[in-house]
């Protein structure tokens, strides 16, 4: 089996819809998804970007 790491850059609040149409148009299957977690401000977790882990065939 062969596996793609994709980066996919985001903000939480507003990319989800984008996210979904990312995910939907994958071929392989979905291993992982992987979230860069940083301290914001005011002691906020923020969301940079996910890694998506891909099974292809």
């Amino acid at each position: 089996m062969k596996y793609k790491v994709h980066r996919f850059e985001m903000r939480m609040t507003t990319d989800a819809q984008k996210l979904e149409q990312f995910l939907n148009g994958l071929k392989g299957e979905i291993v992982a998804i992987i979230p860069n977690v940083t301290p914001g401000p005011f002691l906020v977790a923020v969301v940079n970007f996910l890694l998506i882990v891909e099974r292809t065939k």
